[in-house]
Parts: C-alpha cells; structure tokens; sequence
C-alpha cells in the first residue's frame, strides 16, 4: 500500500525528517555531481566540472530565494554554517540578506568620481561658466584632501581640513565648496554608497568663527569706512558708468554681476524697485530690491548718460555690460587692492547685524541668501520687502554720510 495514501486515510502525520549538519569535511571532499543538504537550508552544490559552492535557501519577505555563499574551496563548512544562520537571522527579522548582499558587493566611488557623477547630472541645468566652476571649486579644495578615498571613508575631520583653511580667507568659496561636498554626498547616500551621518552635518559648529567688525582677510572693508571710500569713488579718476554702478552696488548690497547686467525694463521708478530676473540669481530665485533715493539719483544719472542701449550701465559699447574687472580696476585706481568689490555685501551684513536691530532673516533675504534651515525656509513664505526698504533706505542714509558726520538713529527693519 502506498504510503502517503494511507496516511491521507488515517489522518496521521509522519514529520518529514529535516537534516541537521549532515555534512563532514570528508563528505565534502569526496561529493560528486549533485546538492547536499547540511540542514538549516545549507547545501553544497557541485558540478559537473567538479566545482564546488555553497548556496543557501530561505523565505525574505515571503519569496523563497537562493543565495551564494562563496566556493568551497575559499569557505570552510563551518564558515558557510556561521553565514547561512546570520542570514536566516536577518531574514526572520524581515531584513533583506539579498539586499545586502548586492550592496556589500557593489564597487564605492571615490569622492571625486561619485563628484564628477553628481556634476555629470546636473550639468545640464547650469550655465556652461557655472558648470565649470561647480567642479573646478572641488578640484582645487577637495579633491587634494580626499578626492581619491571611497566615500564611505570620509569622516568629518575631513570635510573640516578642507573648509578652515579658506573659511575666513575666502568665505564665498568656503560655502561654495561646504555646499559642493554635502550635494555630493546626499547623492552618494542616495545611491547606497554609505551609510550613517552626512560629514558635512554640524560641521559649521565646528569651524572658526567669521571673522567679524573688520577686514576680512583682505576681503572687505569695515563698515565705519564705508562712508570715506564713497567719497572718494566720486572723486575717481575712471568713467561715470564704473563709478555710478558700483555706488549703486554698494547701496543695492547687490553681486557684481546683478548689477553690471542689469537693463531698464527691470526697473520701476515709481514703484522704487529694481527686479533682478531668477536666470541672474545665484538661487534661481527671482530678486525684488528695494530702491533707496539715492538709487533713483544714480539711475536717473546712467539713463542721461544713455544713448539708447538696453544695459543700464554699459561698458564701451551701449550693446554690452560693463566688464567684471572694472570694479576690480577702480580699486585698484583707489589703493584699494586689498579689498573686493564682493565684499561690500559682508560690509553690509557687518553694518546690519552691528548698527540696528534688523531680523536676521531680513538682513539674509537683502543679501538674497536661501535660508538654510529648512523648517525655518518652509515656515518664511515673504520676501520681507516692507522691512527690506526701511533697512535699505538705512543703510544708504549710514553710506552717505559725511565721513565726520554721526548717523545717531537707525531705522528699524
């Protein structure tokens, strides 16, 4: 009588005997052509070649797979039972040992290849100058210092060994490349390249403080000199358009390039605002300023000047801008060369942060920065303009003072 029939009739169940280390080194070294069950879901494969490996068999997350365990030859048996227990372990956990498998096995970039990845993909949105400066502030910084490590090794005693040295010095490019490195490796956690904290989390905590109320590393002048150097631009011995522009730079606490390349239709006279276009923004972000009267005198000023052309302060030609050396050229006319026309704006944030008592988050959307906390971003839906002009009509009144003159009270922003 066939027995499995005769247990459906009696209803009795005979348990189906389930091995439990079957194997031996000498089973294993004698084994032909075949699978043998260790126990546990542990086999040693061998093929017709007369290799052989182990492979181990369980449910994750309710699928029955198979899993390699490494050759024979290179695991030992009681190597391959040590494996084939930890990953039935994770799997009854509802853990994924195939998952990690692929991932333990997958090649991790080195810093720089995984950068010129990320730069590879969103080169595409950047203008053809940005897309070279995006990696080439890497190259200079980063890639000396880690570029050739996995990105899985990079610890934040790295990323602080990039950013000290030139985080006074040059404080632009030091949160230029602080913001490069965190892009760089948000990607790389994104593809699974490392696990844990981000380096570049908490590493402001960790660097020198700004140097503030001064010459930043021959970056910016002191706010107190603001007024003298002023007049003394007026004085200059260079053309009307460089010396208008870069007035209005100073009281606007614009970026050199916003305003060499700003054209008329991007002001209202009436309504006292300049609107910078996003495609000019280093945010992308369109940017209204506020006009200050003496802004309305310096544009009333370039458009006598004018004869037609659609820059507001034109270089040689009415048809082009101004070039982004003459700033850099009046200086130098001034023996100011050991100050940036960059720097005003930290000249400026100096003034605000000292002399009134401005919000921080109105003296940043001035200075048109992001927010970068994003609870705080997520929660600042205005523009601040209101509180914006009243700072910015400050701080022309505090400019254009006479260098011997006191400014008693500022407006609050």
């Amino acid at each position: 009588m066939d027995r499995k029939k005769d247990d459906r009739k009696t209803g009795k169940h005979i348990p189906k005997k389930h091995p439990e280390k079957a194997l031996s080194p000498a089973t294993i070294r004698n084994a032909k052509f075949g699978k043998y069950a260790d126990g546990n879901g542990l086999y040693l494969r061998v093929e017709e070649s007369g290799s052989k490996r182990w492979v181990l068999r369980t449910i994750i997350r309710g699928k029955r797979c198979e899993l390699g365990l490494g050759s024979a030859r290179l695991v030992s048996l009681a190597e391959a039972r040590e494996e084939a227990i930890r990953l039935r372990k994770m799997a009854r956990k509802g853990g994924d040992p195939l998952a990690q498998r692929r991932q333990e096995r997958r090649i991790v970039p080195t810093f720089e290849a995984a950068a010129k990845e990320v730069h590879a993909a969103r080169s595409a949105t950047f203008k053809i100058k940005h897309a070279k400066r995006w990696l080439k502030a890497l190259a200079d910084y980063a890639f000396p210092v880690f570029g050739n490590r996995s990105i899985d090794s990079i610890q934040p005693a790295d990323v602080l060994k990039v950013l000290s040295p030139i985080w006074n010095t040059k404080p632009e490019t030091a949160q230029d490349v602080k913001q490069r490195i965190n892009r760089v490796f948000q990607y790389a956690k994104a593809q699974g390249w490392f696990h844990g904290d981000n380096p570049v989390d908490g590493i402001k905590e960790a660097l020198p403080p700004r140097v503030a109320n001064g010459v930043r590393h021959h970056s910016a002048l002191k706010y107190t000199e603001i007024p003298a150097f002023i007049e003394s631009l007026r004085e200059a011995k260079t053309a009307e358009p460089v010396k208008l522009a870069f007035e209005y730079t100073i009281l606007t606490a614009a970026r050199t390039s916003e305003t060499i390349l700003a054209k008329w239709p991007e002001i209202d006279l009436d309504a006292k605002t300049w609107t910078v276009p996003a495609d000019r923004m280093k945010a992308k972000k369109e940017h209204r300023v506020p006009l200050s009267a003496r802004c309305i005198e310096i544009l009333k000023a370039a458009k006598e000047l004018s004869t037609g052309g659609e820059y507001i302060f034109p270089g040689r030609s009415q048809n082009k801008p101004l070039s982004n050396m003459a700033f850099l050229m009046t200086l130098r006319r001034l023996e100011k060369t050991d100050i940036t026309a960059h720097g005003f704006r930290s000249s400026f944030r100096d003034w605000a942060e000292e002399k009134t008592t401005a919000q921080r988050s109105v003296v940043e959307a001035a200075l048109a920065h992001q927010v970068e906390n994003k609870v705080e971003a997520a929660y600042l839906r205005t523009t601040l303009f209101e509180k914006r002009r009243r700072l910015m009509d400050s701080w022309a009144a505090y400019a254009l003072q006479k260098p011997s003159q006191k400014v008693v009270k500022i407006s609050e922003a």
